[in-house]
This record gives structure tokens, sequence and C-alpha cells, in this order.
């Protein structure tokens, strides 16, 4: 198999995992809470990505990270995995897992907002008008269709996946000045991002006692672990890295939420709502739009 097919099979396989993650997201919080789910996820992610180290024999390459490398991995463990799913499964404990999905899907434009203070990037026009015509998608979903008395259904519970949008766009922005390797510092941060979890549920488990969760809730959260935080990150770089260039296996990530939607009306019994649909193909115009108008480095 050529390099270009090999990077076909892994961007396919990247989608299909992602696309399942959301119905996993919401089985899962049925037998375990938020928090629970974090630490649980966090554990079998940084496994994984352990197990990936030692096939790759990169274990070797922890030992280039000096005292001030290990600060900045623990910022940005503290970013992503800690406060992102935190923020992220919140959501999904409270919304429909069709409007967490969506929202939470405008990181790109969240990443172009971002970029402009942080990485000093210019804005054009035409950049403008795709985070409007985003935007104007994210209204539709939050409304649910009602978007012209703009009557927000949950507008508390809509902002958490907006913010979690924010918090992966931080993440993406202060990882581009991390040179070590992409597993590697994927590892080291997910070490950072699970101890704080320990923490954090020592710290509640003096105001609610800590149980251990049943079979299925483990199971949930070792395959949110496995294949949302680590292993399908892991395929999709494999992806790009054997593609001849990086559009010709990125739009395939365009697919995601849209087969998430079908999975979650199949797997979950949602009934996915016109609205929903709709909104998601404004957003999903506006963040092509942006994209080939005022183009950031997309490989992460």
């Amino acid at each position: 198999m050529d390099n270009q097919r090999k990077a076909y099979s892994f961007a396919i396989l990247a989608v299909i995992l992602w696309s399942t993650v959301a119905s996993a997201f919401k089985i899962s919080l049925r037998y375990v809470d938020y928090l629970e789910l974090l630490l649980y996820a966090s554990f079998f992610s940084t496994l994984i990505i352990f197990v990936v180290l030692i096939a790759r024999n990169k274990l070797h390459l922890l030992k280039t990270y000096s005292a001030k490398d290990l600060i900045f991995a623990a910022l940005l463990g503290f970013l992503n995995p800690f406060l992102y799913y935190i923020v992220l499964f919140k959501a999904y404990s409270i919304l429909p897992a069709q409007e967490a999905i969506t929202l939470n899907y405008t990181w790109p434009l969240m990443l172009v907002l971002l970029s402009i203070p942080l990485l000093k990037q210019r804005i054009n026009f035409l950049s403008i008008v795709a985070i409007i015509i985003s935007f104007f998608g994210v209204i539709i979903i939050a409304t649910r269709g009602d978007f012209a008395s703009l009557s927000f259904s949950n507008i508390k519970g809509d902002l958490l996946p907006l913010g979690s949008a924010v918090i992966w766009s931080l993440f993406w922005i202060f990882n581009l000045k991390d040179r070590h390797d992409v597993v590697v510092k994927l590892f080291v941060s997910f070490c950072f991002g699970l101890i704080l979890s320990i923490i954090l549920i020592i710290i509640r488990s003096s105001f609610v006692p800590f149980t251990l969760p049943p079979i299925k809730g483990i199971l949930g959260s070792a395959y949110v672990g496995f294949f949302e935080m680590g292993l399908t990150f892991i395929v999709w770089l494999s992806a790009l890295n054997y593609a001849k260039t990086t559009a010709q296996v990125s739009n395939f990530i365009y697919i995601t939420p849209f087969l998430s939607l079908f999975v979650v009306s199949v797997v979950v019994g949602e009934k996915i709502l016109f609205s929903t649909f709709i909104g998601l193909v404004f957003i999903i115009a506006g963040i092509i739009l942006q994209r080939y108008t005022n183009p950031i480095k997309w490989k992460i």
C-alpha cells in the first residue's frame, strides 16, 4: 500500500472512531458523573499513549524535558485534558448530544479569533464573513430554529461547548510552542492532566463519598479514553504524516460531525432536529470559507 492510500485509510479510520465518541459520552454519563468520567478516561488515555511510546521506541525522549519544559507541559495538561474535558463532559451531561457536538465544533472559529491577538494573525474581510456565517449557525442551534425571537433553549448549557472550543483553541495555540515529539508531549501533558484529575476527585471526596462505578461506567470510560482522548489522535497524526499534503486528508474531518449525528440518533436514540442539521451546515460552511481565505497551520 502506497503512502497516500495509507493516509486515506488512517483518516477514514480516525473519522469513524471520532464519530462514535459523542454517543460514548452520553452512554458513559448514565453510569458515572462528568468528573468521574474525566478521571477514568484520563487514566485510560494516558495508558494507551504510554503503550504507543513504548511501541515506537520513544520512551527515551522523555529525558529531553527540562524543568522549564515540564512546567510548560503542566500548563498544557491543565488545558487539555483537564479543563477541556471538564467543560465538555459537563456540557454533554446537561445538553442533548446533538447540541454539544455541533457547538463544540466551532473550535476552528475560536482558533481564528484567538490567533489574532496571540499569533498576530491578520484577518481579511472574507474571514469576517465566514465567522458571521458560522455563528449564525450557532444561533440556529442554540435557539433550535427559533432564531427570529432569539429564544435560547438553554443558554447556560450552550455556553459550555462553546467554552470548550475556546479552551481547545488555546491548547492548540500554546502547543505550537512545544517542539518536542508530538506523541511524547501528548503523553506528558496527559500525565499532568491525570494528576490534576486525581487531585480534584480527592478534594471532592471530602464532600461527595467516592465509590467505584459499575462495569458499564468503566468500559465506557475506557472507550472514551482510548478512542477520543488518546489513540484516535495518533491515528489522525499518522494520516497527516503519510499524506503528501495536509489538505489531502484534512477535509475528511468535516464528515465527523454529520456522521456523529447519525450515530447519536441510532445509538443514543436522540431525534436529530432539522435546526441542528441546518445550523451545522452553516458552521461547516463558515469554517471551510475561513480556512481557504485566511489559512492557519492546520496540521494539529
